[in-house]
């Protein structure tokens, strides 16, 4: 099975269309949430997903407060004026699609699991060792992607936990041993913040048991200017341009 991994597409349709044109072809796609929030398409992006076959989605966080799930309190200021402008926006069909996302974790297959956040809770933060070796604890699968951060990370546990890369460049990738465990996360479609700003995501061949990382140039210009356009704080699209 081939799977196309992607995460945080935050409204960037320029992205998400270049991620999917630049996809090798796949079997299924595993969408890990954040989808809406910050970018200026929302409902396009939507629209986008959901015409795609063969799929398992999860919520993230700008999901749930953007479809009226959960307040703003905990979002910084940039943050809740453009989770604020998107839940204004979103069409009803839209927001009806976002309201029923699942939360995670999901189990997809024996080999793979997905959340947004963290397997025990959904909207953590995975940044360290520490983090990694918690979330590892709470996987069912040998392998476990997430996403939240939008910075390409990997750790291995297998007698000890170690940290792959940092995973960058092109292309990264991952000769998944069946004698370890793994936390994964492909990276930030829309919204990179790990100094390159090109949309990464990720290609999981269960067969072959590889994970490679990626990334695409994509019209950030075009994406900067909707969000000017929009009205939305200037900051969020300068800092597309340095992936920040």
């Amino acid at each position: 099975m081939r799977y196309l991994v992607i995460s945080d597409v935050h409204a960037n349709l320029e992205a998400l269309e270049a991620t999917m044109a630049a996809a090798p072809p796949h079997d299924h796609v595993l969408a890990l949430g954040d989808f809406i929030g910050y970018g200026a398409d929302p409902n396009a992006v939507v629209e986008r997903l959901k015409a795609l076959r063969g799929v398992t989605v999860i919520r993230g966080n700008h999901d749930k407060v953007g479809a009226g799930l959960e307040p703003a309190e905990g979002f910084n200021h940039l943050a809740r004026h453009a989770i604020a402008w998107t839940a204004h926006t979103l069409s009803p069909a839209s927001r009806e699609w976002v309201t029923a996302l699942p939360q995670g974790p999901v189990a997809v297959d024996p080999f793979v699991e997905i959340c947004h956040g963290a397997p025990f809770d959904e909207d953590v933060y995975i940044f360290d060792d520490l983090d990694a070796t918690r979330a590892l604890r709470a996987t069912t699968r040998p392998l476990c992607l997430f996403g939240h951060t939008h910075v390409p990370t990997a750790f291995r546990l297998g007698a000890d936990l170690q940290m792959i890369g940092p995973p960058r460049g092109d292309a990264f990738a991952i000769t998944l041993d069946p004698d370890a465990r793994y936390l994964v996360n492909c990276g930030a479609v829309g919204q990179p913040r790990d100094g390159d700003p090109r949309a990464a995501f990720g290609v999981l061949d269960t067969d072959a048991r590889t994970l490679t990382i990626r990334r695409v140039p994509y019209d950030v210009a075009a994406a900067q200017g909707k969000i000017v356009a929009a009205g939305l704080p200037e900051v969020l699209a300068q800092r597309l341009a340095v992936g920040r």
